[in-house]
């Protein structure tokens, strides 16, 4: 495994150099009058920033003709060279563990899935580390170093800590994954819950962008939902901040592995929606594909778990928009498979219990693979490699 001296520091450390970086990264190409006023900077100040981003090769300049002034020169496009640096993100699943090598901008340049042997903190490290190594070989061929490296979980994750404090689908608790992983693959590592990895993707290089207040909402084997408020992803005290899969929207109810009931996960989630399949079917479903061929075929009492799942869902939904009124709820996750089949009752659902103009969130869907979830944790990668401050 390669050691952390390959790795190379950021050459600017201040919240302003940051926030401009940031800014381009998103939003540019960008001349640097508009680069200040969407980072609300003086152009003194986003000069003084660009100044050593420029000579580090971090940021590009460029004539831009079709800025040119009625007199003078064209004004200069600034923007980040996504070739500049690469990062490795992972998701870890409970059965696999899903690669990407991305770039500086954030675009997948190798993607790789490797099946798990066992979902022990020690056999799902030693496949990481392999999978990392492969990836870090496929960089080679850029002639550009690795700078980082992003872990997405599910579960309940520390990202300053690194700890990986429970994760149901890998029967973790209290694993300092940061720790181990970057002593295992030699790269400084970031370690996020997936959904909020995802959601920082989608801030910065996806429907989020230029939204400073929007939910990402995951549906699938869980449900997830990450926040961004007053353009900061929100985490918590505590790290949990965004648990509607846990808000109770029946307290009658199915029990919940949470130790409640009727919780938006325990009625909507893969395994639950399994589960109902096959209780008011009688029919011994496999897994999730079954259950969805089943009520496309017409089956009435799986159209009906499904119709209720998306109510739940929808309740769930409108939950967020009360609670922080976002400008958008973008719904994403493997679970999207069988959005036909509840998308009226999510609509339906959503509006009713929405409160005034809270109804008002653009609700819509966005059907991401498991890879962009990798590339949410090289995101995260990202984000702590050009500053110290991750929102």
């Amino acid at each position: 495994m390669p050691s952390t001296s390959r790795v190379e520091a950021f050459p600017v450390n201040t919240p302003a150099a940051s926030q401009i970086f940031t800014t381009v990264l998103s939003h540019g190409p960008l001349t640097r009058l508009e680069a200040a006023r969407r980072a609300g900077l003086s152009p003194a100040a986003v000069t003084k920033a660009v100044r050593p981003l420029l000579e580090a090769g971090y940021l590009l300049e460029d004539a831009n003709d079709e800025a040119r002034p009625a007199l003078g020169r064209p004004a200069n496009l600034v923007r980040v060279d996504g070739g500049r640096a690469l990062f490795i993100g992972l998701k870890v699943t409970g059965d696999e563990i899903i690669g990407v090598l991305a770039d500086l901008c954030c675009r997948i340049r190798v993607a790789r899935r490797v099946p798990l042997r066992g979902r022990e903190p020690g056999r799902v490290l030693a496949v990481a580390a392999e999978l990392v190594q492969e990836l870090l070989t496929e960089a080679d061929g850029f002639g550009v170093r690795v700078q980082g490296l992003g872990i997405a979980v599910s579960g309940d994750v520390d990202r300053a800590e690194g700890t990986v404090r429970y994760s149901p689908f890998l029967e973790w608790r209290d694993v300092p994954l940061a720790e181990l992983a970057t002593m295992t693959c030699g790269l400084p590592t970031t370690v996020d819950n997936d959904v909020r990895a995802l959601t920082v993707a989608e801030q910065w290089f996806g429907d989020g962008v230029g939204l400073s207040d929007f939910a990402l909402v995951t549906v699938g084997a869980g449900i997830g939902c990450g926040l961004v408020v007053h353009g900061r992803v929100v985490a918590g005290a505590h790290g949990v901040a965004g648990e509607i899969g846990h808000v109770t929207v029946d307290p009658a109810g199915p029990p919940c592995h949470c130790g409640n009931r009727g919780c938006v996960e325990a009625i909507a989630a893969d395994p639950a929606i399994v589960a109902q399949v096959r209780e008011v079917t009688g029919i011994e479903v496999a897994d999730i594909a079954e259950a969805i061929e089943l009520a496309h075929r017409g089956d009435a009492g799986a159209r009906a778990v499904y119709a209720k799942a998306g109510e739940a869902i929808g309740r769930g939904i409108a939950t967020v928009a009360n609670l922080l009124g976002p400008a958008r709820v973008i719904i994403s996750g493997e679970g999207l498979a069988a959005y036909d089949l509840f998308a009226e009752q999510i609509r339906d659902a959503f509006t009713a219990a929405a409160f005034g103009s809270a109804a008002r969130c653009d609700v819509h869907t966005r059907p991401l693979p498991f890879e962009e979830w990798a590339r949410g944790a090289a995101a995260t990668a990202i984000q702590s490699f050009i500053t110290a401050d991750p929102n």
